[in-house]
């Protein structure tokens, strides 16, 4: 392990604070451009679209208030893993802030089945992880989503998730499973505690380094303390879901060990229209607010 992998391991394990997630990918970022105040008609192609939630983004992590302070790591979109901001490249420009960088990795989502989304074959993953390695990116992340409580898919997502993180460990990146169970689901509380015990039953398989979960906030306040405990798990982190940052920030308080990976709920207030000030301003405010619900 190089120098800067070990204090960057050591940043995740014990830090105070919180991941930014800065990884909308293709599907969704009209939506974050529009959240941001600029709509379809700003951009008549995927290149002009890229460019402008690449702008965003890139003010982000250049602002003031962006630093290892109280934002421990950023998931990057593999075009701004690729880009550059304030004239360096994003994943070097983040770790002289202090932040960690990660990678979103997967390709998006299979059609429900078995009341879940799995994610789509990932051919090129191992091309990607070793450019990621190149980049000084610490580790990876890749997300599929639970809608109900049903057995089968559960195990099935989980398992799916741990045969890839042996892939990704492989290139000696740290993967953050992230198998997000909807908020919205009418078998919340049921599918969170079957992802539980699937993912029990994979860590007690697992023999490599610690790994990273990604999970949104059990409906039952603590209900992933076994997760948070585990000696394979370097840290649980929380999607907000859905939830507006507010309370986001008051149902993770309730979750000891548990330290948020919002990514709405973190740039949710900010617009393409402020000035430097305001923005800086308004996201400085945001950071602080999850800062203190992932260190409650």
């Amino acid at each position: 392990m190089t120098a800067a992998n070990a204090e960057m391991l050591d940043k995740i394990k014990s830090g105070r604070g919180f991941i930014a997630a800065l990884d909308q990918s293709g599907g969704s970022t009209p939506k974050a451009l529009k959240g941001y105040g600029i709509g379809e008609d700003a951009f008549s192609n995927d290149e002009e679209m890229f460019a402008l939630i690449h702008a965003m983004r890139s003010r982000i992590v250049t602002s003031p208030c962006f630093n290892g302070d109280k934002v421990i790591g950023a998931i990057l979109f593999e075009r701004t893993m690729d880009g550059e901001a304030g004239g360096k490249p994003v994943p070097a420009l983040l770790w002289e802030r202090g932040v960690v960088p990660f990678l979103k990795v997967d390709k998006g989502l299979e059609p429900e089945a078995d009341g879940v989304q799995l994610m789509k074959p990932m051919p090129e993953l191992d091309a990607l992880c070793e450019r990621a390695v190149a980049k000084g990116v610490f580790g990876t992340k890749m997300r599929s989503v639970i809608n109900l409580a049903n057995p089968a898919g559960i195990k099935a997502i989980a398992r799916q998730q741990f045969a890839e993180a042996k892939r990704i460990a492989g290139h000696g990146l740290v993967p953050i499973i992230e198998p997000e169970i909807n908020i919205k689901s009418p078998e919340r509380d049921a599918a969170d505690r079957l992802l539980l015990d699937a993912i029990l039953a994979e860590l007690d398989a697992w023999d490599g380094a610690p790994v990273m979960l990604k999970l949104s906030i059990p409906a039952e306040a603590n209900l992933y303390a076994p997760l948070v405990d585990h000696p394979k798990v370097l840290r649980v982190v929380a999607l907000s879901g859905g939830f507006a940052r507010p309370e986001a920030c008051a149902e993770l308080a309730r979750n000891r060990g548990m330290i948020a990976s919002f990514s709405r709920a973190l740039l949710e207030d900010l617009r393409a229209s402020m000035d430097d000030d305001a923005f800086d301003a308004s996201l400085g405010g945001a950071i602080d607010e999850i800062y203190a619900a992932s260190v409650a």
